[in-house]
Parts: C-alpha cells; structure tokens; sequence
C-alpha cells in the first residue's frame, strides 16, 4: 500500500512538474536610468530576453513562442546561451531563428553560447555557430559590437561562458568607448569578477530558476556563489550594477518544471541622454 501512494505521488509530481513546461510566463522588467541622468526620450530599448533553450527538451513549439511575442515591439533580441547539447538537435533550432527574425528587430539578433552548447564536438560546434550566424544573429564570444541609439552609443558586450573557464573580460572589453554598456553572458556568476569592467546591465540565465525550485533549489549550491547569496532568478544588483536572471525557456535533465516556470522577458531599458565619462 505504502508503495502504491509512493507511486502515486511520484507520477502526480511528473505529471505537474511536465504541464508547468508548457505554462509560460511573460515578464516587463522597466530599467531606468541612474540617478541623476536625464533620460533620452520616453521611449525605452525594448529587448526580446531568450536564454536556455534546451532544445532537446521545451515544450514550447516555435509557433507558439511567436503567438506570446508577435504583438511586442522589438528592437532588439538577446539570446544568452545553452540551445542544445546534442548534434541531432541542431536542425530543430532553424525554425525558432526564423521566428525570431520575422519579428524584425530594429537593431539585430545578438548570442552568447553556453555550457551545454560546448559540450558539442568542434565541427559540431560549428554547425550550430554557422546556423547562428546564417540567420542572421551576431553571435559574441569574448567581442563586443556598437550600436547607435537615437544618438546614444551602446555597447553590446558579449563575455563567453564564465562556467566552463571561456570568459575572457579583457578580450570582451576590447576596444570599448564611452557609451551605455549592455552584457550578454550565459552564467551570472561573472558578475562576481567584473570589478574592474563597467557594465549598465548585465543579461544572463543558467540557473533555470532552480527548474526544480522546492522547497529549494539545493542542487544549484555547486553552480556558483550567487546561489548562496540567493540570486537565481529575476533583477538583481551587485555593488549598484544591475543584472538579471533568465528562468530560460527550455529544461535540462528532465522535462519538469516544480516552482519554476519557462520564462520570456521583455526589457525595457531606458538610455541616458548623455552618457557619464
């Protein structure tokens, strides 16, 4: 008997944790200028924030991930790493580009890559960067690109995955000027080493939320000390510099999701008029 209510309340357990990935949610994070800065117009930066695709187990199709976003106005996309970990998956990431490009962002397509993306063999590896690139995303590995905003210069940085020792900061900052400094990364953890590296804010995921959130999620102890300090999902700040924690929108390991939720966020980043020195 005591084994059946076991069985019982496992596959109750699997059965909810597998609906909660299909159950998306839609976050606006506002960003405001700092203190003091005066704002360039009333019009934010809107960023499309993508992370953890998981591609070999979401249980959002591309279609669906179009019909949560097509009603937004984009301007620019921010894809922060891990869309897969296996070479057979890598075809099923061309209709998901495609999706995101129909959206039409005004100022591009921008990646980082991810752990798992590395656990690719090399030529593999380049089947899915080349995919990346093909369609149109600008994908970052320790580089950085500058954009112009209605006058206001942004760099966005992209720094290589801090988790499997890719980050090079100073090769990331590398011929950076004076402008509105975004992050691209895939493990937050690097906001713990950026002492010396301006950012105004900082994109990333890894952490899934916990994906499995209850009552804690114990098993992200080893992924770093953000964890210890609490920091696995949402907006947060380290020494006044703001970042934030994608929930991602696939899983990994098992297709369950228990106190946690695929996630889809929508940045509205307001740019200063003038940028401080």
């Amino acid at each position: 008997m005591a084994t059946l209510i076991i069985f019982l309340a496992l596959s109750y357990f699997i059965y909810i944790g597998n609906k909660n990935t299909r159950s998306v949610v839609m976050n606006q994070i506002d960003i405001k200028c700092k203190n003091g800065s005066k704002v360039k117009n009333n019009k934010p930066l809107r960023i499309l924030h993508i992370s953890d695709l998981h591609l070999e187990n979401i249980s959002i199709s591309p279609e669906q991930l179009y019909a949560q976003v097509k009603m937004q106005p984009i301007d620019l996309i921010a894809l922060t790493g891990d869309f897969l970990d296996r070479k057979r998956t890598i075809p099923k990431l061309y209709p998901y580009l495609q999706v995101l490009k129909k959206l039409n962002p005004s100022f591009g397509i921008y990646a980082v890559l991810g752990n798992h993306d590395y656990v690719l063999r090399k030529n593999d590896l380049k089947q899915l960067t080349d995919m990346l690139v093909q369609n149109d995303v600008k994908l970052l590995q320790n580089e950085n690109d500058l954009i112009d905003i209605d006058g206001v210069p942004v760099n966005i940085i992209g720094i290589d995955d801090f988790s499997t020792n890719r980050s090079d900061l100073m090769e990331s900052y590398y011929g950076v000027e004076e402008g509105y400094n975004l992050v691209l990364t895939h493990d937050p953890n690097v906001v713990l080493s950026m002492h010396n590296y301006h950012f105004d804010y900082l994109l990333s995921g890894h952490f899934h939320g916990g994906q499995i959130h209850w009552p804690k999620p114990y098993h992200l102890v080893k992924m770093g000390k953000l964890v210890k300090m609490n920091m696995v999902k949402g907006l947060h700040s380290y020494k006044e510099k703001q970042f934030y924690i994608s929930e991602g929108l696939g899983q990994t390991g098992v297709n369950i999701r228990i106190g946690s939720r695929p996630e889809i966020t929508i940045h509205n980043v307001h740019l200063p008029h003038a940028i401080a020195g």
